[in-house]
Parts: C-alpha cells; structure tokens; sequence
C-alpha cells in the first residue's frame, strides 16, 4: 500500500507532532517544541530523503532549526536522519541508546537492502542520561524519562508537563502491532505504568496518528494477551510460530503488522525461560519467522 504524505500536527502552544502514514514498518512520527527562539527535536527519520522534508517541515512551522535532538530509542527508523540535523544539533539519549546504536550501525541497509536510505552516517547521541534529565527549551521544560527496558533497553519517554504531551516512541504503535524482540514484554507493562502517571492527555506514539491515554489500555491489552498465548505454546511443547500460526487475533486483527505476533512470542518465551529484559534474540530467526507469518515474503520496508 502506498505510503501517504507525513503532515505536521500542531498540538498545542509551541508544540508539534510529525506523523509520517501509514505508520508502518520505518515509518516513524517525530515532533518538536520550540519557543520561537530555539527548538528541540524528538527523533528524526528512517531515510535522508525523509530526515531533510522533516527538517523543512520544522522551518515551514516558523521554528528555527534544532540545538537538541532526542532519540527516543536506538532503532534507524528513528536516528538514521540524526545526520541532517548534526553538528548543529546536540543529540541526547539514554546511555544505552548510544551504546545500542553505535552497535547496530547501518542494520536496516542489511534487513532491506533494496531501500534507498540515502547519505546516512551513524550520529549516535554525544549526551546521555541513565533515569531522568530535564532540558529547557526557552521557558518551556521537557522531561527525558527512561521506563527501563521496554521497547528496547534504551528508551526514553519526552514529556512536556507545561504543555499536556507526552511523546512515547515505541512504547505505543497506534494502530499497529507493538514489537518486543529487542526489549521486554513484562517491561514494556511497566512502562504502560509510567506512561499513566504522567497523565498527559496528548499521546504522540513512535508510529501512527496522534492519539489520547486509551492507547494505553488498548496496549495492555495486546501485551496481556501476547503473555497467555506464550504461556499456553510454551506449556504445549509449541515453538513461537507454532503458537502464532494457531492464534486468534481477535481485537488486534486489524493492527498493522500483525506477523510481529510471533516476534514477540520470541520475546515472551525467552521471558518464561528467565532470560533478563533485553536479552539477544537471534534476529535472523525473528524476521525469518515474520516472513513466514506473512505469507512467506519478508516484511516489507515502508519508507
């Protein structure tokens, strides 16, 4: 399916979202706060082609160009444009959001090697955080808060308190399947927790349209029912894709991405093995398991 044009979504006083539909596999949202006089960024884009109409949307808004850059976690979809903005940006991001993305360099070149990502270089962040850090855009105040592995073992959640936003990264696919293999299912639950005592009423997911706090629940639900289905194969003596191949999605049929079912099975089954949060999976297995729940072609790259 055709992707459509990335809109910018401005959501309150100084503050916007940039969605980039359908919001499927590297097609992240973005967003900025700005001042009028300086500007911070959260995230970037998956191509250079992307990173660069991002950077004009910022203009295009009348805020000025970045001095802060944070990455909410270490995925390409979400830094591999960190370059257009750099050095001019500083980027920010967990320790191990540095520490993960130094490592997996150029990985999406190797998952879709037919994709045009353009002139990327790794900018990894240059600061980093382990719990919390408090940045200050002008007058206005963003919160950088690490909810423990989750989605990755170096996420961060950007809120900004003064203005009733919370942007999650991949802690929320709105419309989409979440993706667990390189972070935790029990700790991407705890993270749900922290998101609800932030109590913003503006939710601005890592993919998908902009959305309010239900996304939460929506979330819990999929990440409950991801748990049973792996404690029920598992006890069966059921590989992951086994377990996968005979479940019923019911609610979370029409989620996007429904093949990440089975990677996430691998995250719940090495979880139920006592294997700690964020633990490496084999890679190779996980996607090689999503082709086949997707009809045996392999995901596709969106952007």
């Amino acid at each position: 399916m055709p992707a459509h044009d990335p809109y910018l979504v401005p959501l309150t006083e100084g503050v916007h979202a940039y969605v980039q539909p359908d919001g499927g596999w590297c097609l992240n949202n973005a967003g900025f706060v700005s001042d009028g006089g300086e500007t911070l960024l959260v995230d970037t884009a998956a191509t250079e082609r992307r990173a660069r109409r991002l950077r004009e949307a910022v203009l295009a808004s009348g805020a000025p160009l970045p001095r802060l850059l944070v990455n909410t976690h270490h995925h390409g979809d979400h830094t591999y444009g960190n370059a257009v903005f750099t050095p001019d940006a500083m980027v920010v991001g967990h320790d191990s959001c540095r520490a993960e993305q130094l490592a997996a360099g150029h990985q999406l070149h190797l998952i879709w090697p037919q994709t045009d990502f353009g002139d990327i270089s790794i900018a990894a962040p240059t600061v980093t955080y382990s719990e919390r850090l408090t940045l200050h855009v002008g007058g206005v105040e963003v919160r950088v808060l690490h909810p423990g592995v989750a989605h990755t073992t170096g996420d961060s959640i950007v809120h900004v308190p003064e203005r009733d936003v919370v942007f999650t990264g991949d802690l929320i696919f709105q419309g989409g399947t979440p993706f667990l293999p390189t972070g935790s299912l029990r700790g991407s639950l705890r993270a749900l927790e922290l998101l609800r005592s932030l109590d913003a009423g503006t939710v601005v997911p890592g993919h998908g349209p902009v959305t309010d706090p239900s996304a939460y629940d929506a979330t819990e639900r999929y990440l409950r029912y991801v748990g049973e289905l792996a404690r029920e194969g598992r006890a069966k003596g059921l590989t992951p894709l086994e377990t996968a191949r005979q479940a019923d999605l019911g609610e979370f049929e029409a989620w996007r991405e429904s093949e990440r079912l089975v990677a996430n099975l691998h995250r719940a089954y090495a979880e139920l093995e006592g294997l700690p949060d964020g633990s490496p999976l084999d890679l190779a297995t996980v996607f090689g398991d999503m082709a086949a729940m997707n009809g045996g072609v392999p995901v596709e790259c969106h952007a």
